[in-house]
């Protein structure tokens, strides 16, 4: 019976996807060339899928109108206009116009009034909409119509207090918004009436008060622009559509964009719409209303509303908002009577709409409405804003309702979101004073004392206090210090700098790149415009923003609920790319674990060579003078190094563990201070300065394209097969107590295949070594390079011959790809993408046009070479979603990403195999019934060959 009736409503919503298809297509046909789009009274020119030409706001005004929602008539002047206006100099093109009035007559006719009619006005609302949501960005004109004439038209329709309230308002809006007066002028003058008239509330002023406002008002504009206030409507119509169209372009609208990855070429469209009024008396209203909760997810109508109000009064906080229902009440709101007790009928009716426009759009809803004299209008219907957790639960619980599938609930969480729920955020309703902005390198907020070396932070830190570790720029020797502290904020580096990529290893928060900090760390000091900051002072950081905030501003602990580790199940059965970690300790690897990382797809061994117990043999090691010296050193290590490789392969039980070969430059590890120097020295039985002499002979112009990877193990084997031994033995070790390994040996920086021929014979050589003292052990050890060097990907068919896999150190390769050095980019990265130079920074989100096209044409290159070739990425952008689309789309097997951006990875590879089944669904429509071919082996298949 359930099956049965499974199958009906299956049929009737692909009957109702044909027909909403078929009248899609209908409308955008006959929509090719109009660019204005008339709706309401039953009928509308456009529908919720022409977003890119109406605007979402514009889409869904239409949408509503088809479903028989009661919303005011209008019309909207599509996107293409608003580069037609810009084009044009800031003018409207004379077609637009012609259309503009036509649709305008349309609404006189619905609505029984006329624009400009000095007996029976009618007023209209001029407001943004470009296809994302942008709240608050750009511009809006209310109550538009009005003049000395109107206005008494209006008064005798209602009353002669609501007419002069919305004239005056209209005054403010249309001045700051389309004149460029500033709003603060009019709010002084308001404040002044009502000090004097001893009055708090803009409704307790009486009709007489706001007619000497609206005199007030037009005086301000005359000073301000020496011209007086536009009287003709038609004049006031164009300038307000200007206006708002020249609003995409203001700076918030600008930032706005930045911050959330909108196009700037997308434009707005305009949204001309009769008012209806709120703000007529005690039977009228407006309000903002949720279908959800959109902090928690829950399934409970919540909004607010004021009586006797227009829109902007709503958020404005000049009047306490009233929840519309008991679901809606806080603490403040506890005692205020809600919508649902004063006016019955029209709260009824907002429900039944509510749950008719939530069931359409099957997503929660934010929704805007108005109440006029007891009737309700709903003014704006989309997509409601989210926390993270709310996200999650939204789309679980959805699918439960059977209002969406599972492919649809991962579509709707952003994955970049995921990264909010496992670390605390700042409490969105605290205040904060911004000092400094810098590079988001690593989500969450940190709250906690200034210190400014490593040695301090853990010194603190163990004493029990939150510290900031502030650094013109960390090392990997600050690694204690950044483990203690509670975030970290560099004065360089940009989004792949040590501190970033450490910090997100570590689930820190860090700011990096705050250009402006300059610090003084004889005297502890930091200073940051005006501000002048000490060793001891409170400071907040916002990892998600980059922001640097002054003193401490409250946190939010965010929490894991079921429907979370619901929604990665699904993910996991949807993905194709497996998902690795690059983690170089057992904590971090059994943290990655938690997170359901498949392996370990990047093992720094250098990072271990930093602790306390180690550094002064790697020194010894590097200092050394001749091949026996440095062998002794190495002897010292190697206990050390198997030891970290036996906990590492017990953390991954089972899973493949990708270990890269020793890869900075040397420099990195040698003493920088006078103590440091002398330590050696004495350890080594030499003179400081003959350390120190050592220390200058080794150094390099540009040690990233120095003697560094591969280079090393080239001049120095010994190094590699110490490293080799070292994980062999381990494997080997851990092998024999009963606990499955799968090792895996990555040689870095390889430009020329004869480096790779070199040192393969190096790794098999030593691995047969060690192999021999454990006869009965059988263990696969594969043996691949990392193509991070443009020449390894331009011959990655010659490397193929020589590698069991390829790992992509997009870091790197973008470095090389752009000449760019990513430790120093971060000064002025920031201004190539605010200028529109760069859509985005490119060691955030990898460049797929140019090294994204290296990285697709060196796994062809190299399968056709080595067909069974299992490609993977080990860089940050193994962590980025709009990265792993593309890892996806060319075939790479697996993506490896710090612990904490695993379950982000997790969901955009699930998120991309939807989007290529879906475009693979629609590519075999477009070209027809055609032989089947071959079938290549997914990413999945080749991962489970080889492990």
């Amino acid at each position: 019976m359930k099956k049965t009736s499974s199958n009906k409503r299956a049929v009737r919503a692909k009957s109702q996807a044909k027909a909403a298809t078929k009248v899609a297509t209908k409308t955008e046909k006959a929509s090719a060339k109009r660019r204005v789009f008339f709706f309401g009274a039953g009928k509308a020119d456009g529908n919720a899928g022409m977003k890119e030409l109406l605007g979402s706001k514009g889409a869904n005004l239409a949408e509503m109108v088809n479903i028989g929602i009661p919303v005011p008539p209008g019309f909207t002047i599509s996107t293409e206009v608003c580069a037609a206006f810009n084009a044009a100099r800031k003018r409207l093109p004379q077609d637009v116009k012609v259309s503009v009035l036509a649709a305008l007559r349309r609404v006189e006719k619905i609505m029984g009034a006329k624009f400009g009619d000095p007996k029976n006005p009618l007023l209209f609302s001029v407001r943004s909409g470009a296809r994302a949501s942008m709240p608050g960005m750009m511009d809006t004109v209310l109550n538009l119509g009005l003049n000395h004439q109107t206005v008494s038209g209006l008064a005798a329709h209602a009353n002669p207090r609501f007419a002069y309230d919305s004239y005056r308002r209209f005054i403010q809006m249309y001045g700051d918004v389309v004149l460029g007066v500033p709003h603060e002028r009019f709010e002084g003058r308001l404040e002044m009436l009502k000090e004097r008239r001893d009055v708090t509330l803009d409704t307790e002023l009486r009709s007489e008060d706001l007619q000497e406002l609206v005199k007030d008002y037009l005086q301000i504009i005359v000073d301000h622009t020496g011209a007086p206030f536009p009287q003709d409507p038609e004049v006031q119509l164009w300038g307000a559509i200007g206006a708002v169209f020249d609003s995409w372009e203001n700076e918030r609208a600008r930032r706005y964009r930045r911050l959330h990855g909108i196009p700037s070429d997308w434009g707005t469209a305009v949204n001309v719409q009769a008012m209806v009024f709120g703000n007529m008396g005690d039977t009228c209203a407006t309000g903002v209303a949720f279908t959800r909760d959109p902090s928690t997810g829950a399934n409970i109508f919540y909004g607010e509303y004021l009586k006797n109000a227009q829109g902007e009064d709503v958020v404005a906080g000049i009047r306490t908002p009233q929840p519309i229902n008991e679901a809606s009440k806080t603490t403040d709101t506890a005692n205020l009577p809600t919508l649902e007790k004063e006016m019955p009928p029209a709260y009824r009716e907002l429900v039944r709409m509510y749950q008719k426009i939530e069931k359409h759009y099957r997503e929660m809803q934010d929704i805007e409405f108005t109440i006029q004299d007891g009737k309700l209008w709903i003014l704006q219907t989309r997509t409601g804003k989210r926390t993270s957790t709310a996200a999650v639960r939204i789309a679980v619980e959805m699918v439960k309702e059977r209002l969406i599938s599972k492919e649809e609930a991962l579509l709707r969480v952003d994955a970049s979101m995921v990264d909010q729920l496992l670390h605390p955020t700042l409490d969105p309703s605290a205040k904060r004073t911004v000092i400094a902005q810098g590079l988001p390198a690593s989500p969450g907020a940190a709250v906690g004392k200034i210190v400014f070396s490593a040695d301090e932070a853990e010194a603190k830190a163990k004493i029990g206090e939150r510290v900031i570790l502030v650094r013109i720029e960390t090392s990997p020797e600050d690694i204690h210090g950044m483990h203690a502290a509670q975030g970290i904020l560099t004065a360089r580096g940009g989004m792949t700098s040590h501190a970033a990529v450490v910090a997100r290893g570590l689930g820190k928060c860090c700011v990096s790149g705050c250009g402006s900090l300059r610090i003084d760390y004889a005297t502890g000091e930091m200073r940051v415009g005006e501000h002048l900051l000490r060793a001891g002072d409170l400071l907040t950081l916002d990892g998600g923003t980059g922001e640097v905030i002054l003193g401490a501003v409250p946190t939010v602990t965010p929490k894991l609920g079921a429907e979370f580790g619901e929604l990665m199940r699904w993910a996991d059965q949807v993905r194709k790319l497996g998902v690795r970690t690059n983690a170089d300790t057992p904590h971090d690897a059994k943290t990655a674990r938690e997170f359901g990382a498949e392996g370990i797809g990047l093992c720094r061994t250098e990072h271990m060579f930093f602790e306390a117990d180690r550094i002064q043999a790697v020194r010894e090691m590097i200092l050394a003078t001749d091949g026996s010296e440095r062998n002794r050193a190495l002897d010292k290590l190697l206990p050390i190094q198997r030891a970290d490789f036996v906990k590492i392969f017990k953390a991954m039980a089972g899973l493949p563990v990708t270990i890269r070969l020793l890869d900075p430059p040397l420099h990195e590890f040698l003493p920088h201070t006078p103590d440091e120097t002398e330590t050696v020295a004495r350890a080594m039985g030499i003179a400081p300065s003959e350390v120190q002499a050592k220390v200058t002979a080794l150094h390099e112009f540009n040690p990233m394209l120095g003697h560094r990877g591969c280079r090393l193990a080239i001049t120095y084997p010994e190094i590699y097969r110490m490293q080799v031994r070292a994980i062999v033995e381990a494997a080997c070790e851990v092998k024999q107590s009963g606990v499955s390994v799968k090792p895996e040996i990555m040689i870095p920086l390889i430009s020329n295949v004869s480096e790779l021929v070199r040192l393969r014979t190096l790794v098999e050589a030593e691995a047969a070594a060690v192999f021999a003292r454990y006869p009965k052990l059988r263990l696969p050890l594969e043996i691949g390079t990392m193509i991070e060097v443009p020449r390894a990907a331009l011959t990655a068919q010659e490397i193929a011959t020589q590698a069991d896999f390829f790992s992509f150190g997009t870091n790197d390769l973008t470095q090389a790809g752009y000449a760019l050095s990513r430790d120093d980019a971060g000064r002025f990265l920031p201004t190539y993408v605010a200028e529109g130079l760069l859509p985005e920074d490119p060691f955030i989100s990898l460049d797929q046009t140019g090294v994204g096209e290296l990285v697709k044409l060196a796994v062809a290159r190299g399968r056709s070479t080595r067909k069974d070739l299992h490609c993977g990425v080990c860089g940050e952008h193994g962590g980025d979603p709009k990265s792993i689309h593309f890892f996806a789309q060319v075939g790479l097997d697996y993506v490896s990403c710090s612990p904490y951006r695993v379950p982000v990875a997790r969901l955009a590879a699930a998120q991309a195999a939807i989007a290529q089944g879906a475009a693979a669904k629609q590519a075999r429509k477009l070209r027809g019934p055609a032989r089947k071919s071959a079938k290549q082996p997914t990413a999945r298949k080749r991962l489970r060959k080889h492990q």
